[in-house]
């Protein structure tokens, strides 16, 4: 089945996954246009993500709640780093640990650890869903945070069912460093340079217009968007984009929200006509 995309030039926008991502279309033949909508850096100050670790070993959490698979790698990092792996991970054992989607799931996978549940939904509001469903009263709660949200609504309700949050946001964005190659993006995709554009998140699609909006190019944007087919993780992302007068072309089947499934999608649709990047 390799070589399915042979030829078709592909826009990702992936940044916690993007080398997994890109090279999962590679291997079916892709020229991929990689394009994160953010550089990730650890936190700028380490001493706060230290003492949470700290926190995590000496007072037990009860409860752990992952927003995302890179929060947990970035504090993976920092445990190596201070020495205290094995005494972090065999607290995190005796948790209660909940995933905000697949993501933070392999994450956990990776030092051998499991998630109890997992949102349906894999948003701020679907984690608030979820926990809302159990009695929390008198917990200690671990939230790891990311920095592009919000996520005020999401701790009031958690401490309103009566758990004590404590929070750690691990990494930080530079957006700044990727808007010149977002630019250049938009206008491949209105230049009729690019097959697909494959969306994995909800903030991508809010990112691309805000860069759009910054840099005085909505409207090449939108031309884009309407002349290149739009392949959409799930309905999050789908969601998103029709809240802005758009609609996915592409979407994976039987509700496999994952990046295997966006992938055959693309090859499926995409076979119905001959890749047009390569003719620009």
């Amino acid at each position: 089945m390799a070589d399915r995309l042979n030829g078709y030039r592909i826009l990702i926008l992936e940044t916690r996954e993007e080398a997994q991502f890109s090279r999962l279309l590679t291997d079916q033949g892709a020229d991929v246009l990689q394009c994160p909508m953010f550089t990730i850096h650890d936190a700028l100050d380490p001493a706060p993500i230290e003492a949470w670790i700290r926190r995590a070993i000496e007072r037990p959490l009860d409860d752990l709640v992952l927003m995302t698979g890179e929060g947990l790698r970035r504090l993976m990092k920092v445990v190596r780093r201070i020495g205290l792996e094995a005494e972090f991970v065999g607290g995190l054992a005796r948790a209660r640990k909940f995933a905000r989607g697949p993501k933070p799931g392999r994450a956990l996978r990776e030092i051998g650890l499991e998630p109890q549940m997992t949102t349906e939904k894999p948003t701020s509001e679907g984690v608030a869903e979820m926990l809302s469903k159990l009695d929390l009263r008198g917990h200690r709660l671990g939230l790891q945070l990311y920095p592009d949200k919000d996520h005020g609504r999401l701790t009031g309700a958690i401490t309103a069912q009566g758990a004590e949050v404590d929070s750690v946001l691990p990494y930080v964005y530079d957006a700044q460093v990727a808007d010149a190659n977002i630019v250049t993006a938009i206008h491949e995709m209105a230049q009729g340079r690019i097959d697909a554009i494959a969306l994995t998140s909800s903030g991508q699609v809010r990112r691309l217009i805000d860069v759009a909006k910054a840099h005085h190019c909505e409207d090449r944007l939108r031309d884009g968007l309407k002349t290149t087919p739009i392949a959409s993780i799930g309905p999050v992302v789908s969601d998103e984009l029709q809240a802005l007068g758009l609609d996915a072309d592409i979407y994976p089947a039987n509700d496999a929200f994952f990046m295997k499934p966006l992938i055959s999608a693309m090859a499926t649709a995409l076979a119905k006509s001959p890749p047009r990047a390569a003719a620009k």
